[in-house]
C-alpha cells in the first residue's frame, strides 16, 4: 500500500508541476504587464526555476518508482535524494517563505498588483503556496538519504552564487532589477541580503534533514 501511495503521489506531483510549467510557458508572446520585462523571459525568476526543479525531481522519483525496487539504479536513487535534500526542499520552502513575507510587507516589492491581470490567483498560489505542502507530503511518503552537510552547503553556495550572478547580469544588461526590492539596497546591502538569504536556505536544509530523520526514525 505504501508503494502504491508513493507512486501515485510522485506521478500526481510531477503531472501538476508539468501542467503549471506548461501554463506559464504558454504565456510567452502575450503582452506583458508593468512589473515584468522581456529580457531573460521566465528564466530570470527563482519562482520559475524552482517549478522546473520540482518537476524534474518528481519526474525522476516517478520514473524510479516504476522500476522494481531492487533493480532501481543505485546512482539514480542517490541523485534523487541529493536533488531533494539539497535543492528541492530548501529552495522550494525558501521561495514560499520569502515571497509571502515580502508580499505581506509590500507586494509591490516582489509581485506588483499589475501582474494580477496576467496571472490569475490560482497560478500565483500554484507557484508560491502549494509548493510547501507538496514538499511536506514528500517527507511523509518516502525517506531520503542526506549527504554530508559540508557537501550540501557547498552545492547550495555554488547555486546561490550562480543565480546571484545571473540576476546581476540581467540588471547590467537592461538596467532593471528582476525584483523591485533589490533596487532598495546599496551594494553592501545587496551583499548582506544575499548572505541573509543563504542563511535562511541553510536553515531550511537543516530543517529538512531533521524532519526526515524524525519522521522515518519513528516509523522504523
Amino acid at each position: 500500500m505504501t508503494t502504491i501511495l508513493r507512486r501515485a503521489y510522485h506521478i500526481s506531483a510531477f503531472s501538476w508541476y508539468a501542467f503549471i510549467v506548461k501554463s506559464l510557458l504558454a504565456k510567452e508572446g502575450e503582452q506583458l504587464p508593468a512589473g515584468i520585462f522581456v529580457y531573460g523571459g521566465p528564466w530570470k525568476y527563482l519562482t520559475f526555476l524552482n517549478l522546473l526543479l520540482q518537476m524534474v525531481f518528481f519526474g525522476l522519483a516517478a520514473a524510479l518508482d516504476l522500476q522494481s525496487g531492487k533493480n532501481a539504479e543505485h546512482t539514480l536513487n542517490r541523485c534523487k535524494d541529493f536533488l531533494f535534500s539539497v535543492f528541492a526542499f530548501p529552495v522550494g520552502m525558501f521561495v514560499v517563505l520569502l515571497f509571502w513575507s515580502i508580499f505581506a510587507y509590500d507586494r509591490e516589492l516582489v509581485y506588483p498588483a499589475s501582474i494580477d491581470s496576467f496571472f490569475p490567483p490560482w497560478i500565483n498560489h500554484a507557484m508560491h503556496t502549494l509548493v510547501l505542502p507538496v514538499l511536506l507530503g514528500e517527507v511523509l511518503v518516502q525517506p531520503h538519504t542526506y549527504p554530508r552537510t559540508k557537501h550540501a552547503l557547498a552545492a547550495l553556495g555554488v547555486v546561490g552564487l550562480a543565480y546571484l550572478s545571473w540576476i546581476i547580469w540581467v540588471y547590467l544588461s537592461v538596467g532593471i532589477w528582476v525584483y523591485p526590492l533589490l533596487g532598495r539596497f546599496s551594494t553592501p546591502g545587496l551583499v548582506g541580503f544575499f548572505f541573509f538569504n543563504m542563511t535562511v536556505v541553510t536553515l531550511l536544509y537543516l530543517l529538512g534533514d531533521k524532519l526526515n530523520s524524525h519522521v522515518w526514525t519513528k516509523k522504523h
